[in-house]
C-alpha cells in the first residue's frame, strides 16, 4: 500500500492521558496496526535522566517503526500511539531546543486525523512519567503544536468506556466524510 493511500491517526497528548490505551483499542476496533510509542522502550533503563542525543534517537526510532509497520496495516489505516511531535514538545521543554532534522519531518510527515487526548483522568505513576503537575501546560503546548501544524484534531474526553466510544466515534465520524 502506498503511503499517500493510508489514513494515519495519531493518538497524542500529556502524559498519564489514556494514548496507548486509546491507540491499542481503536486498532482492534477498526482491525489495523498500531505503532507504538519508541520512546517507551527506548527510555526503560535510562532513570529520567535524558540527553538531546536521547531525543534524537527517540525520533529516529520512531520513524523507523512507524515506516516499518506501515506495510502491515489494514484497512488503509494505521493508529499512530503519538507522534515525533513529542520529540520537540520535550526537546524545547527539557533542552529549550530542537534539532532541525525533527522541525523539518514534522512538517513533511502527515496524520489525517490527532486524537488529542484531554487531561481530565486522574494521574497514574509510572517510573516514564515526569511531570504529573504540568499537565495542564503540556495540553496548552500540544494544541498550540497542532494548530501550528494546521492539523486536523479533536479532544477526546471522558472516563472509561465513554472515553474509548469517543475515539471510535472521532475516528468513524472522520472516516465516514471520507465516503
Amino acid at each position: 500500500m502506498k503511503d499517500s493511500e493510508l489514513i494515519k491517526i495519531a493518538v497524542v497528548g500529556p502524559e498519564s492521558t489514556g494514548k496507548s490505551t486509546m491507540a491499542k483499542s481503536l486498532a482492534t476496533h477498526f482491525d489495523t496496526i498500531c505503532v507504538p510509542e519508541y520512546a517507551r522502550y527506548y527510555c526503560q533503563d535510562l532513570n529520567n535522566q535524558y540527553t538531546l542525543q536521547d531525543e534524537v534517537n527517540m525520533f529516529f526510532g520512531q520513524l523507523a517503526l512507524e515506516d516499518a509497520l506501515s506495510s502491515s496495516a489494514k484497512n488503509n489505516l494505521l493508529i499512530a500511539d503519538t507522534t515525533i511531535m513529542t520529540i520537540k514538545i520535550w526537546s524545547d521543554h527539557l533542552f529549550g531546543e530542537t534539532p532541525e532534522n525533527v522541525l523539518a519531518e514534522i512538517t513533511n510527515r502527515k496524520y489525517d486525523l490527532y486524537l488529542l487526548m484531554d487531561i481530565d483522568l486522574p494521574w497514574e505513576d509510572d517510573p516514564l512519567r515526569d511531570f504529573p503537575e504540568q499537565r495542564p501546560h503540556f495540553m496548552d503546548v500540544w494544541k498550540k503544536e497542532l494548530i501550528k501544524l494546521n492539523a486536523n484534531y479533536l479532544i477526546i474526553s471522558g472516563l472509561d468506556e465513554k472515553r474509548m466510544e469517543n475515539g471510535v466515534q472521532a475516528v468513524q465520524n472522520y472516516l465516514d466524510s471520507l465516503r
